[in-house]
């Protein structure tokens, strides 16, 4: 293990330069406009994986975007991992706001500036680089296998079928998945918990077109009027969801969990700051880290309807819009809690509108034993980078496929990730610390290595 940590410090320069080549690659799942570099970014990301010394690598075709598989087979005997991430990035929208190119990858601060710096090219690179260490040093420890998608920003519509179709090609005994966030910075955590999703959207429609405000209004009822009260509703003055059986299946926080979250070193003050905002609210007397990882939650992303342009417009709207999403935690499953709230908005619906309620999509959650041999593994690999152990910690998104490693694979996953929530993923001037990428890569190895030596 010494001989490849000494061969991911001698190369860091050229790791990082490789990063920067396959960052230029605009690999925009969801914009069409840009399926030939997304597929560009799939055939760089097989190339590179070959030169670090893996036996067999492969663009596989899907009804979507091209999945890369790499596997390297060092004996019978030694436990396998399969590595986990994905190629394809956000769109870069909004432009402007970007300080630089997206995709011109820049060194500020210590940072790598651009689109997938750290979700989730910068984060799966740390895995194929930490390969290419032992691989160019000395014999793998373990069997290793990367299985790196390009439709993660697009909901991995294709990647369960995929699943399915090759459970042979992908047997191993874990799952590791760098695409989650550092407690803080300096202080390590792996995620033990993610929270699963259910994502809905609601319409009422009053009158058949836009009214004059002046003419009908007094007699026809307001549909944005109507949704925002439907939506002021669903929250009581303890910020408790009032959608019908929302908590009946909700597994509780323990005691233990409720005093690891009171343990980590959260600076309530700084974290009001980077979200911008003077107060918080949480649910009745949970702390906002519960809040924000181990509660479920219920939230409007987005309302529109009527007149939003510059100026005035005495407009009487013909239908409201919301998006609503609900965070879920062990327990809860999407199908359930997307026919409660159907049930809801239908019950609660004005006499003087007609409903229309879409399911979008939806993810489990997934809760993993902290005390699995992996997990021991992790925490090891981290004590040896960072000189401390590990908080388990559980995230408050979602990654869906993890549920789907369970339920298709029978795999367990350990969240390894090396991004900070300030990291800005998702928006302008996203961002990946040089730092936490070469730590990642160092965590890599002696993940493999202490793995190898654990009883699985």
């Amino acid at each position: 293990m010494t001989d490849a940590l000494q061969y991911a410090q001698d190369h860091a320069d050229r790791f990082v330069d490789e990063l920067k080549a396959w960052l230029r690659i605009p690999s925009v799942s969801t914009d069409s406009n840009h399926d030939a570099q997304t597929r560009r970014a799939a055939d760089w990301l097989a190339d590179n994986l070959r030169d670090a010394g893996l036996e067999a690598v492969e663009v596989v075709d899907t009804a979507g975007h091209p999945v890369v598989l790499a596997s390297h087979h060092v004996s019978d005997d030694a436990p396998t991992v399969l590595v986990y991430g994905h190629y394809d990035v956000q769109p870069p929208d909004p432009i402007e706001l970007w300080d630089h190119d997206p995709f011109e990858p820049v060194e500020v601060d210590g940072d790598l500036v651009a689109r997938g710096a750290a979700d989730d090219k910068g984060q799966v690179f740390m895995h194929v680089k930490a390969a290419e260490a032992m691989l160019g040093t000395s014999r793998l420890p373990v069997n290793l296998k990367l299985l790196v998608e390009g439709e993660e920003e697009i909901g991995s519509k294709h990647l369960p079928d995929f699943l399915r179709e090759h459970q042979d090609r992908l047997k191993a005994d874990v799952v590791v998945v760098s695409d989650t966030a550092l407690f803080a910075p300096g202080v390590p955590s792996i995620a033990y918990g993610l929270r699963g999703l259910a994502y809905v959207e609601v319409e009422l429609q009053g009158p058949s077109k836009d009214l004059h405000s002046g003419v009908y209004g007094g007699g026809v009822e307001n549909p944005i009027n109507a949704l925002a009260r439907m939506i002021s509703d669903l929250h009581d003055h303890d910020h408790r969801v009032t959608v019908e059986g929302f908590y009946d299946n909700v597994i509780d926080l323990t005691d233990d969990e409720r005093q690891a979250y009171r343990d980590l070193p959260f600076d309530l003050e700084a974290w009001k700051s980077e979200a911008g905002v003077s107060a918080t609210k949480s649910e009745g007397d949970f702390s906002v880290l519960e809040g924000t990882s181990g509660r479920p939650t219920l939230d409007v992303n987005g309302i529109w309807g009527g007149y939003t342009g510059e100026g005035a417009k005495t407009v009487l709207p013909s239908k409201a819009t919301a998006k609503i999403s609900c965070r879920l935690v062990p327990g809860q499953t999407p199908g359930e809690i997307t026919d409660k709230l159907r049930a809801h908005f239908e019950a609660h619906v004005p006499d003087t509108m007609t409903l229309t309620f879409r399911n979008l999509h939806g993810g489990h959650g997934v809760i993993v034993d902290r005390d699995a041999p992996a997990m021991r593994a992790a925490a090891t690999a981290l004590e040896g980078v960072f000189g401390q152990r590990p908080h388990f910690t559980r995230e408050g998104g979602s990654i869906p496929i993890v549920a789907d490693f369970k339920k298709i694979l029978g795999l367990d996953t350990v969240l390894m990730g090396f991004g900070l929530d300030s990291d800005s993923i998702h928006s302008p001037n996203e961002r990946f610390g040089l730092d936490r990428f070469h730590q990642g890569i160092e965590a890599s190895i002696r993940f493999m290595d202490a793995f190898a030596g654990q009883e699985v």
